[in-house]
């Protein structure tokens, strides 16, 4: 590390962004860093053994930072107080109320934020969302914080620095990033912002990695990356389904299109639909995005994208119900994994949950094992730990131990037969 004074940093929010980005940035840069929330039990996690989440490589480097330049607190005022840069990773879910329900980004506890920084704030700040948000988000942050900065004498810079991070793979990602994309207001003290906030990441990132745009256009660009990414999920899926009925096999077909150099391998593995808390989330919030400027048939090719992977899951729930002679009630079946994808315990809009529900819906029996999950993190009513299937009559059992060799019914796939 250098010798020069470290760049105190705050991160609101020590959930699957936050924590992991701010022990990697612990961990290669001059700073002290302090990750709060206001969750106690969360920051009691992170100061523990057992961390709140699972990402391989995560628990080790938490645990060399941690105490030295690295500290998880629930004091959110007195980091706020203390911070140069403070990144903003609170939850952003889509709404369930009002206008825009269904789709657009609820923003409130970013608000929260921003109003809790106007009012702490002593010296001058710049705040940077980390969370997924709408475009033009950051003039709302700079909104509520403007009558704070012109009562204090203050000065309030927003950048934008979007996270492109899969979950399971999180860790690398962060060490060697595609890209690492910071926006700012294009004026003297935004440009400065900007370029404070690249000196962390230039501490690491190769200087050809580091992009440098307005702020809307990096907000925008989080948006459209997660749903060009769902789009080709939905694609190989709906192909999926056309495979089974020409006899053409689904990877056979995805393996010879991924070989042509503008298509690529990746994202084209056929699947019960893709999960996780981004995905969907982003590509409603970007179908709001063009229903409020009026680009209608923009947001219903994106609002496609979801509907697939939906028919995509319900196909395959169907397709046991088919297979096991039209009736499944009281039949054991197994899942093998809850989780959205492997190396996460993270089920958050897992295909598992929607095929289980299905499945109970047909009074089956279901056995779930997932090493990473397990039923403490799926109940609750947190947003970061989604409920089990809901179902008047739940027959479930659930395991992290490996599973034994008891038969069990074979669960048929969406490979041809």
């Amino acid at each position: 590390m250098a010798d020069s004074a470290p760049i105190v940093c705050c991160c609101v929010g020590a959930g699957y962004v936050g924590g992991p980005t701010m022990a990697i940035m612990a961990q290669k840069c001059n700073v002290k860093i302090t990750v709060v929330d206001i969750n106690q039990a969360r920051i009691d996690a992170w100061n523990s053994d057992e961390l709140p989440i699972y990402e391989p490589g995560l628990d080790e480097i938490v645990k060399a930072q941690r105490g030295k330049n690295l500290f998880f607190s629930t004091e959110v005022d007195a980091a706020i107080e203390e911070a140069d840069i403070i990144f903003v990773s609170v939850n952003t879910p889509t709404k369930t109320y009002g206008v825009g329900a269904g789709a657009a980004a609820d923003l409130k506890y970013i608000e929260a934020v921003a109003r809790q920084i106007g009012q702490v704030a002593t010296g001058n700040k710049i705040v940077v969302e980390k969370s997924t948000v709408p475009v033009r988000c950051a003039q709302a942050i700079k909104a509520i914080l403007e009558p704070h900065a012109r009562e204090k004498g203050l000065r309030f810079d927003v950048c934008s620095n979007p996270e492109f991070l899969a979950e399971g793979t999180a860790i690398r990602d962060l060490l060697a990033p595609d890209r690492v994309l910071i926006g700012s207001d294009q004026n003297e003290s935004g440009l400065a912002a900007c370029a404070l906030v690249k000196s962390l990441y230039a501490q690491w990132v190769p200087e050809e990695k580091i992009l440098t745009t307005n702020v809307w256009s990096s907000e925008l660009s989080k948006l459209v990356a997660n749903a060009l990414l769902a789009q080709r999920i939905s694609s190989i899926n709906a192909i999926s389904a056309l495979c089974e009925k020409t006899g053409a096999d689904v990877e056979e077909v995805a393996r010879a299109v991924g070989r042509d150099s503008r298509i690529g391998p990746k994202f084209l593995g056929a699947s019960v639909g893709f999960g996780g808390s981004c995905f969907q989330k982003d590509i409603l919030n970007l179908v709001y995005l063009c229903e409020c400027e009026g680009l209608q048939e923009v947001a219903d090719y994106f609002r496609s994208v979801v509907d697939i992977n939906t028919y995509q899951r319900n196909r395959f729930a169907r397709h046991i119900v088919n297979t096991l002679f039209g009736t499944i009630g009281g039949k054991r079946i197994a899942l093998f994994g809850y989780a959205f994808k492997k190396d996460t315990g993270d089920t958050r809009e897992s295909a598992a949950i929607y095929v289980a529900g299905e499945l109970l819906k047909e009074r089956a029996r279901l056995a779930i094992y997932d090493p990473r999950s397990s039923a403490r993190w799926c109940s609750g009513s947190s947003s970061t730990r989604p409920r089990r299937p809901r179902t008047s009559t739940l027959s479930l059992s659930w395991s992290t131990r490996t599973p034994t060799r008891t038969p069990l019914p074979t669960v048929p796939t969406l490979s041809p037969s």
